[in-house]
């Protein structure tokens, strides 16, 4: 090496073989120095920066693991997202069906009250009209019985005689006969 920088410095390279030598460059000590530098650079290659990268190439095949699990992760929340929906679309006819249901059913049972109701209301009017015919039958009997008595009384006062049991059913029969007719 040294014949080399020798002959660089013969060709024209004056100035390199001056300022080499004004520094005091020692070609063995040099070469020796960039032979070392070379081995511990090898070594840090093989031994340390292969490692590293290793461990980077690892951490960057993870994040990228990691961003794929993240993106079937949110396709699968979408989807249950979506099933949930469903479900609660779903559970909501189902709810409007059975209030609808129970809206028919009150309708029915309200109904069915309803004719119930008009069916106790027909009952007690009849009862009603049966209890009015059956005192009406009862006054009108009461009544036929007093108009009897009186029109016995008064037919014995204007006589001026004393009537017989006989005469006084017979006048009451008449009576009774003319209030029917």
């Amino acid at each position: 090496m040294e014949n080399l920088i020798l002959l660089a410095a013969e060709d024209g390279g004056g100035a390199a073989a001056q300022i080499a030598k004004d520094f005091g460059v020692n070609w063995q000590l040099f070469t020796s120095q960039c032979i070392a530098f070379l081995v511990v650079a090898l070594a840090l290659k093989k031994f340390a920066y292969a490692p590293v990268l290793k461990v980077l190439e690892d951490r960057k095949q993870k994040i990228a693991e990691g961003i794929e699990n993240a993106d079937k992760i949110k396709a699968q929340l979408a989807s249950t997202q979506e099933a949930k929906d469903q479900i609660l679309s779903d559970a909501n006819a189902k709810a409007q069906e059975m209030i609808d249901e129970a809206r028919t059913a009150a309708e029915k049972v309200g109904e069915a009250k309803a004719q119930e109701a008009v069916k106790q209301a027909e009952e007690i009017i009849r009862k009603a009209r049966e209890a009015t015919a059956a005192d009406r039958d009862t006054m009108m009997a009461e009544l036929k019985a007093e108009i009897g008595r009186l029109v016995v009384e008064t037919t014995a006062k204007v006589s001026g005689k004393v009537l017989t049991s006989e005469d006084q059913q017979r006048l009451i029969d008449e009576t009774n006969k003319e209030l029917a007719a």
